[in-house]
């Protein structure tokens, strides 16, 4: 897939048809400025001060954007919280409303028919399936994020953190801790 990527893109540079500059432009938009490190920001910083939790969970859209992170496919944000007693899932079951500035592209799987189907039917198996089974006394939420609606997930910041840096916390946060198939 590697090589196809890179004899289009030669291709279309050597018939002028993309310019190079634009293209680093897009990729480096992709890696530093939208993607699953934001969200993991979000995630330490509502993990370490209280009070930005509090904002996060009663407005979203503000919260984020204190942390600068705004802009197409990041509006109507909702943040849901995973506690010892609840565990939340999200699933987009008619297309992909996926909050791009917090979590960056939308994996494949995450628009496929089979998790969008299942996350709402067996949502316990799904996130077993991706590695962290769900005991029977956890009440497992699923949020459908839509386009006027889009949900992040909170996870439940680790025991034995309270040293760490918020730096350091953002680190152990992951894209799919972010959407519930993981618990980080």
């Amino acid at each position: 897939m590697a090589l196809r990527v890179k004899a289009l893109e030669s291709l279309l540079v050597e018939k002028g048809l993309v310019d190079p500059a634009a293209l680093d432009a897009i990729v480096d938009h992709f890696e530093t400025k939208v993607g699953p490190r934001n969200g993991a920001r979000v995630v330490a910083r509502a993990w370490t001060d209280p009070a930005f939790k509090a904002r996060l969970l009663a407005d979203a859209n503000a919260a984020i954007a204190e942390l600068g992170y705004t802009g197409g496919q990041g509006d109507h944000m909702v943040v849901v919280e995973n506690t010892a007693q609840r565990r939340n899932l999200v699933v987009c079951t008619l297309c992909s409303c996926y909050p791009w500035p917090v979590l960056g592209l939308p994996p494949v799987w995450y628009k496929s028919a089979p998790y969008r189907s299942r996350a709402v039917i067996d949502p316990r198996g799904v996130i077993a399936e991706f590695g962290t089974p769900v005991g029977n006394d956890v009440e497992v939420q699923v949020w459908d994020s839509t386009a006027e609606i889009r949900y992040l997930v909170l996870p439940q910041r680790p025991a034995g953190t309270d040293a760490l840096s918020e730096e350091v916390l953002a680190a152990l946060v992951t894209r799919d801790g972010m959407i519930g198939t993981a618990s980080l």
